[in-house]
């Protein structure tokens, strides 16, 4: 299908100009996220530069300057000040909670107070309303329910009780828009089943708005919510509540806290005398609100009309609806060779009306056998080619649960099973706890639309009949003699990480310490940047070019590109407790973790950001002070991920390298440069491939080690360890292979960590290993 543009070529130039650091990147997440445009914020800056911008408090200027803003905003939406208040807010979700604490539920105390109902189908900011709103007439309505208000009847009878009804303009999981005439007619005829109830709408506009123009002159919710970067992406931290001046009566009164500059007058004594200000702007906006960034959305609007003039929001409207369809029929050609359909689309529309969907769309991969493809694989493979997009549940488990089938049972389960809202426990017993979302904006293209279609066809369409793991299905005989080169399964190879991120050293002869964390020096050191954030290879590629050398209690670092600039770095424990005063402590984080480090001085902060290229990094030891502790087994860590040690199989990734179709034009990698890719910490080799997957415990030598689980692989293993170079494989390959799962490798902790025997404590290459299927040994 071929696109048709909205925007003139002049105005397509400007486009790429103002994004032009996306580079290589594609964005799509623009319902996370607006992204601000490079003239945006030059204007932004030339504004606040070229001015003195005081507190609003201090200099009637600011003040003015503020109103001129509330004034634009309300023209933004096509309204004006004798129509709507505008309240500003930190966001969508303060905006929601104002409402949900001051809404006035009992007007008269002789009846029972008004209803507080809203759209199952909402963001939890609007679940949360249900725990502050002062009624415990709480409902909850479906999407079926509240679209018969366009085809039902008023009921009779009058209505007096002030109610509260919320629901999304567009739906922030699908984008599918819900009809702005409901406003009126639940204002006016009120809700089937709520007689007596005067209902007044509250609009979540926050993902509508992003995209499409809300037209407040037509549409008149009492309520309006919404948050600034989700049109402009700058500035973050900053809504508005939008109040129709006939329903400023249903707050004004509830209204209890007040901050500096809300009140006439406050006595300090017990007696809490004072008396709040009038106007809703005066009374709600506590303490010194964020003048700077109101002031900044003047040039935010000019520039957004400068680069699309001429309506707009309404040509971004058609622009993104043209994008969402072109990507949701893309998606939906795509088959398997048995004519599956790789992706299953989580829609209430089928992208027919820009009236009734928004520019998002949501979707779920699946293999030939009909399987699910978690979303965190798919956002692992979209991490690995450049393109920015969100997976989950996206903070609607109404919008979840009903598109991917789930009861409240199910979400218990999940979570039971140890699933929790923003964590990577994609599939449980084959069941999809969330999906994949694109979803566009003014900048977007249709060339990115293209590369998410091309990366999810190459990465997960079959298109040969034959099933993954093929090999497998071969007899032993067969598998033995083409992996089979010696009788038992023997460690080769050593490989520990002295710096995070950074290279290998290896032992292949003799053997190499154990110790309380997993191999001795492992992960000891990391490599921060100028804000104390921990470096990686995902950020910086060029780490794995830095390359250790461990002599005599001491580590060398060296980098090919600085032949006679060698970094020495003792390795030894101080004896003595180090006066905290004389060192430089570092606090940074480690998977989620915080951690504790202690910097190695300005030298080989040098060495590491010549060799990086990169102003400002800082080599990092971690704290012998405080230790850090695996999750879920309590066990000691360096600075490794997720276990004490990463076991990876050779002939496992001999077999991976033989399923790989298409290495993009580079030469099949040697066996060994792929082993490195895997960063594993124990190299060892089998009589045939994937053997490790069904190992409960493992034994090398005479050490014992249990099995914590399977590796999910992320985009480092695309990383050529010699080059730095990124490739799409083997990450595809193992997708693929794996029906979506991307697990290589196994974490390994010690088993026998407190066992008097020293001998234990050392792994020697060559030495036997043995791995044990529950009770039965599998030699």
């Amino acid at each position: 299908m071929e696109f048709v543009w909205e925007y003139t070529a002049e105005e397509r130039d400007k486009l790429e100009q103002e994004f032009s650091r996306l580079a290589d990147k594609c964005y799509l997440d623009y319902a996370g996220t607006a992204l601000y445009g490079e003239s945006q914020l030059r204007a932004v800056h030339e504004l606040l530069a070229g001015g003195l911008f005081c507190n609003p408090h201090t200099s009637r200027t600011m003040e003015d300057l503020i109103d001129l803003v509330r004034y634009r905003v309300l023209r933004w939406f096509n309204t004006r000040s004798s129509e709507y208040g505008l309240v500003f807010t930190s966001g969508t979700t303060a905006s929601l909670r104002l409402v949900g604490e001051t809404f006035g539920f009992n007007s008269n105390p002789n009846s029972a107070p008004g209803s507080f109902v809203y759209l199952r189908d909402s963001h939890t900011s609007v679940l949360g309303m249900r725990e502050i709103v002062r009624t415990e007439r709480v409902h909850a309505i479906e999407r079926t329910d509240l679209l018969q208000v366009l085809n039902t009847a008023p009921e009779g009878g009058s209505r007096h009780q002030p109610s509260l009804v919320v629901f999304p303009a567009q739906c922030n999981f699908n984008g599918v828009k819900y009809p702005l005439e409901l406003v009126e007619l639940i204002e006016r005829n009120g809700l089937r089943g709520y007689g007596e109830d005067a209902f007044h709408v509250c609009l979540d506009a926050a993902s509508y708005v992003s995209t499409s123009p809300l037209d407040l002159s037509r549409y008149r919710p009492s309520f309006v919510c919404v948050s600034f970067y989700k049109i402009f992406g700058y500035p973050t931290g900053l809504g508005a509540l939008l109040v129709r001046k006939d329903a400023e009566r249903l707050l004004l009164p509830g209204k209890r806290y007040y901050g500096g500059g809300t009140v006439k007058i406050a006595l300090s004594g017990t007696n809490g005398f004072h008396e709040k200000r009038d106007t809703l702007a005066d009374r709600f906006e506590d303490g010194t609100i964020n003048f700077l960034s109101i002031a900044s959305l003047l040039p935010c609007m000019e520039s957004l009309e400068r680069l699309i003039p001429g309506r707009t929001m309404e040509r971004i409207q058609r622009h993104t609806f043209r994008l969402g369809r072109y990507c949701y029929d893309a998606l939906q050609a795509l088959q398997h060779a048995n004519g599956g359909r790789v992706v299953e689309l989580h829609h209430d529309t089928a992208f027919g009306d820009p009236g009734t969907q928004g520019a998002i769309v949501n979707f779920s991969v699946r293999n030939d056998d009909g399987g699910y493809v978690g979303f965190a694989e798919v956002a692992c493979m979209a991490a690995n080619h450049g393109i920015y997009l969100r997976t989950g549940c996206f903070c609607n488990p109404g919008a979840c649960q009903r598109h991917l089938r789930l009861a409240d049972a199910d979400l218990l389960r999940h979570y039971r099973a140890g699933h929790v809202c923003g964590d990577a426990n994609d599939l449980i017993d084959g069941q999809p706890t969330g999906s994949v979302r694109v979803s566009f904006g003014y900048g977007t293209r249709p060339a990115d639309v293209d590369r998410l279609v091309a990366m999810i066809g190459r990465c997960y369409v079959r298109r040969s009949l034959t099933g993954p793991l093929a090999v497998m299905s071969l007899s032993r005989a067969e598998v033995l003699a083409q992996y089979k080169t010696y009788d038992r399964p023997r460690l080769v190879q050593v490989c520990l990480y002295p710096v995070k991120s950074c290279g290998a050293y290896r032992v292949t002869d003799g053997s190499w310490p154990l110790s309380p964390t997993g191999l001795l020096y492992d992960r000891a050191f990391l490599i921060v940047d100028e804000h104390g954030a921990a470096m990686t290879q995902k950020k910086l590629p060029e780490m794995c070019r830095i390359r250790p050398t461990i002599v005599d209690g001491r580590m060398m670092l060296q980098h090919e590109e600085l032949p006679d600039d060698v970094l020495t770095v003792s390795l030894d424990e101080p004896e003595e407790p180090q006066d905290a005063t004389a060192v430089q402590l570092c606090q940074t984080k480690v998977c989620r973790d915080s951690v504790q480090g202690v910097d190695c001085g300005d030298a080989c902060a040098d060495w590491v950001s010549r060799a990086l290229g990169v102003s400002g990094l800082r080599l990092v030891r971690q704290s012998s002070q405080e230790a850090r502790l695996q999750r879920r087994t309590a066990r000691e860590l360096s600075l490794n991920n997720q276990a004490q040690l990463l076991l990876v199989n050779r002939t496992s990734v001999r077999w991976l390298r033989d399923k790989v179709d298409d290495w993009d034009g580079i030469p099949v990698p040697p066996l060994d440069s792929l082993v490195d890719r895997f960063r594993g910490n124990l190299i060892i080799e089998t009589t045939r491939p994937l053997e490790e997957t069904d190992w409960q415990r493992v034994r090398v030598g005479d050490s014992a080690f249990t099995v914590d689980g399977p590796c999910t692989r992320c985009q480092m293993i695309c990383i050529d360890q010699s080059s730095g170079e990124r490739t799409a494989e083997p990450l595809r390959t193992i997708s693929r292979e794996f029906g979506g799962r991307m697990r290589f490798g196994m974490y390994l902790s010690h088993a026998d960590r407190d066992a008097p025997d020293a001998t234990k404590w050392e792994l020697a290459c060559g030495a036997a290993v043995s791995g044990v299927i529950g009770e039965l040994q599998n030699a």
